[in-house]
């Protein structure tokens, strides 16, 4: 019998517990190095790319009237986040911090006019 799922409010280190798990329980951690990691997560973006690709920009925008391909936008942003949320639990980068950092620096370099 499963265990029942957590029903609480998502955050970032919850979602990275739960692919922890999911990858432990099939003893895919060995092959969660940071290089195979980063392939991964580069694989996922592209097919993120893929679905874009030969829209017009105004094609784009509206990509998410049609069901399958929201379907299929939604699904491929989950995989780029996974791997990402993945690639910064093996570094030990905390990826909100790293964000907001990152913000600050560009609100620095770009001032508003």
């Amino acid at each position: 019998m499963t265990e029942p799922l957590d029903t609480g409010p998502l955050d970032v280190p919850k979602l990275q517990r739960r692919l922890a798990d999911f990858a432990a329980a099939r003893d895919w951690q060995p092959y969660h190095t940071p290089k195979n990691l980063v392939a991964a997560l580069s694989v996922e973006a592209s097919e993120l790319v893929e679905i874009f690709q030969w829209l017009t920009p105004e094609e784009s925008t509206r990509v998410m009237d049609d069901p399958g391909t929201a379907h299929r936008v939604t699904d491929e942003v989950a995989d780029v986040l996974a791997y990402l949320l993945q690639l910064c639990e093996v570094l030990g980068v905390d990826p909100l911090a790293a964000l907001d950092a990152k913000i600050d620096r560009n609100e620095r370099r770009f001032p508003a006019p």
